[in-house]
């Protein structure tokens, strides 16, 4: 291989077992992937386009990046966090998720008026409740299921999940911005 050619390999994030920190690796290269997607975003328009949607009934990106810290919150403390006591607790962010995720219809409820620095504290604050929650969890714990009421799951499908549900969304978010963008004739 040259030394000026890139390995595009799996990691694992330090400070967690093998296993765990591999999934929590591609976790994280997923939100730097959503990260980069958003980067450099018109100062002058950030906030319509954060707030644009192409016709009602459809998704912001500032919804969906709500969406995603509050879906992964939800996972953490009602799947992985069911009757597993980590040795630091973790308490239910409720100043980080004020808004319900999802109207009366059942649609993702719309949510404007953010920037993208609050939508970015918001998930950084949530992922790093997560990795709290992960950090110290032994391999057994991490694949023994928790029993639910309407499943059973275990931290590490939880973590596979997360993983697919950003990609999808980040997905939409992308394609979201360039719509945004065009419409408002914006350069990004």
């Amino acid at each position: 291989m040259d030394n000026d050619q890139e390995l595009l390999a799996n990691q694992a994030l330090e400070g967690f077992e093998l296993e765990i920190g591999k999934l929590l690796w591609m976790l994280e290269d997923g939100r730097e992937r959503l990260k980069q997607g958003l980067a450099g975003i018109d100062a002058g328009h950030e906030q319509a386009i954060l707030d644009w949607r192409p016709r009602s009934g459809t998704n912001s990106i500032g919804t969906l990046l709500y969406h995603i810290a509050a879906v992964e919150t939800d996972w953490l403390f009602v799947e992985v966090l069911a009757d597993y006591t980590p040795e630091t607790p973790v308490a239910w962010p409720d100043a980080l998720l004020p808004h319900d995720m999802r109207d009366q219809q059942g649609r993702l409820a719309d949510l404007e008026d953010e920037t993208l620095d609050d939508h970015w504290r918001r998930l950084d604050r949530v992922r790093s409740l997560l990795l709290d929650a992960f950090r110290g969890m032994s391999v057994a714990e991490f694949r023994r299921p928790r029993h639910l009421e309407r499943y059973d799951v275990t931290p590490e499908w939880v973590l596979h999940h997360l993983i697919q549900h950003e990609a999808e969304h980040r997905g939409q978010i992308l394609e979201r911005r360039a719509d945004a963008e065009r419409v408002l004739r914006v350069s990004g």
